[in-house]
């Protein structure tokens, strides 16, 4: 047996190329014992670099049109509001193949190190915002050139050994979700620092004058360490100089049938197109909530809202925050190794209906009451969302080999960012026009939105099953 060891360790080593980044890591995995937790660090500040500007202008986004001056009426706010917070996924859904082909080609760490990059440059002239145009422009131009969450997850599956990629799949989507928490909080305690902290903050100073800069500028200071820090990340794509024996027009035209051959069996295979289906379904919804709840409790009471200020929007955010990071990594695990990713996102998606149903309900309280409900009911939402995304995020990478990952995360990222894109921008269209029904005899005010949402989160309950849903392994 020992010998045999010995001779199988002999080939390996044999494959191994000394100067291929990709080679120097699968021999350092071979070696590796104990738990990755440098990687896991690394992979998780990375996609929480890039969820937190994502998220984190949604408290802010409907005093920042207000500004603007650019709605006629209160209650049209919410539908210029809905195209900023699209401009974001327009732009990542027009470049996420290519980003893909880039890392595929040059490696993950330049489009990794680009992705952060842009977030430092883009994200803080968002800040420095001045009319609906600019704003618009600087978050479609951070989504257009960050293209490095697909690439994140194949990165993921290559820089683990096998008995841990599971883990770092799983952070990636915990970090996300933890991103779309924090980020939110962030620019709820931190946006129009002059009217709550005016002994610090002077309305002529540069965070007076540019009320959302900065919470932006916090962001973007975090991205530029994660820049710095990215530098020292391995890169994993395997780099092999072509046989002296065959030609580079052959190599290339070999590569290129591969590459199509590969495409045509991803668009074919059924069990991961209905899982990015679902995927989408569910992205889509959580979306359109995230923008729909922060507008919606900025709204005057006149209107069905809360009449929350961003600190207060804020504030729900962060304990949803914790609440979400503390399910994540003591109960999801358990639960999705008794019941399955399937059975969990199924449960999640059923509970998330009548907790939905409450919410203009919620609206009616005052106080302790409102607050307390308040936040349990986003706790347990943002649970649920989160429950059912990292399953169907499971579904997705058990359907492919490990080779079409990268591929696969790919067609995933560019058929999500177009129903992230049309979350928001119909989000804040139609609860525009929801807050205008105030008197309609057919749910009336916010009970038209949150029905909307209902019925998009009842349709991913019902792609989860037969003949929608093919599973390999579930």
């Amino acid at each position: 047996m020992a010998i045999n060891e010995e001779v199988k360790d002999e080939l390996l080593e044999a494959e191994y190329h000394h100067n291929c980044p990709g080679c120097k890591v699968d021999r350092r995995k071979r070696t590796q014992t104990g738990l990755p937790i440098k990687e896991l660090v690394f992979v998780w500040v990375v996609v929480l670099c890039v969820a937190l500007p994502i998220s984190s202008l949604f408290p802010f986004l409907y005093f920042m049109v207000r500004d603007f001056n650019i709605a006629e009426k209160e209650e049209d706010i919410s539908y210029y509001a809905g195209f900023i917070g699209a401009s974001f996924m327009i732009g990542r859904a027009l470049t996420s193949v290519f980003w893909g082909v880039v890392a595929d080609r040059y490696g993950r760490k330049p489009v990794i190190l680009l992705g952060t990059s842009t977030v430092v440059i883009f994200n803080t002239l968002f800040g420095f915002s001045v009319n609906y145009w600019m704003a618009i422009t600087t978050r479609f131009l951070l989504g257009f050139l960050n293209g490095l969450l697909g690439p994140i997850k194949a990165y993921a599956c290559e820089l683990f050994p096998d008995r841990y990629q599971a883990l770092g799949l799983s952070s990636i989507s915990t970090s996300w979700g933890i991103g779309l928490i924090v980020g939110p909080a962030l620019g709820g305690f931190l946006a129009q620092p002059a009217e709550k902290f005016p002994s610090l903050v002077s309305p002529d100073s540069l965070f007076g004058r540019f009320p959302y800069l900065l919470p932006c500028l916090c962001i973007s200071i975090f991205a530029l360490f994660v820049t710095i820090a990215a530098f020292w990340l391995p890169e994993t794509l395997h780099f092999h100089k072509t046989n002296e024996l065959e030609s580079a027009s052959d190599a290339e035209e070999k590569t290129d049938e591969k590459k199509d051959s590969s495409l045509i069996s991803l668009l074919k295979n059924w069990p991961l197109m209905s899982s990015i289906l679902v995927y989408c379904v569910f992205s889509l919804h959580d979306m359109a909530y995230t923008e729909i709840f922060s507008l919606w409790a900025e709204s005057p009471k006149s209107l069905g809202g809360l009449n929350y200020s961003t600190e207060d929007v804020g504030t729900v955010l962060s304990i949803t925050g914790v609440g979400l990071l503390l399910f994540q990594t003591a109960l999801y695990p358990v639960a999705e190794r008794i019941f399955g990713p399937i059975v969990v996102a199924r449960i999640a998606g059923v509970l998330s209906i009548p907790l939905l149903t409450a919410y203009p309900y919620i609206a009616l309280l005052s106080g302790f009451m409102l607050t307390f409900t308040l936040n349990a009911a986003s706790i347990v939402k943002n649970v649920l969302s989160v429950s059912i995304i990292t399953g169907t995020f499971m579904l997705q990478n058990t359907a492919v080999d490990q080779h079409q990952r990268g591929a696969a995360n790919g067609i995933a990222m560019t058929l999500q960012s177009i129903c992230k894109a049309i979350g928001p921008a119909c989000g804040g269209a139609l609860l525009s026009w929801s807050l205008k029904r105030q008197n309609a005899a057919f749910l009336p005010g916010a009970q038209m939105i949150f029905f909307i949402l209902n019925v998009i989160e009842g349709l991913g309950i019902l792609l989860t099953f037969k003949p929608f849903l093919i599973t390999n392994h579930y």
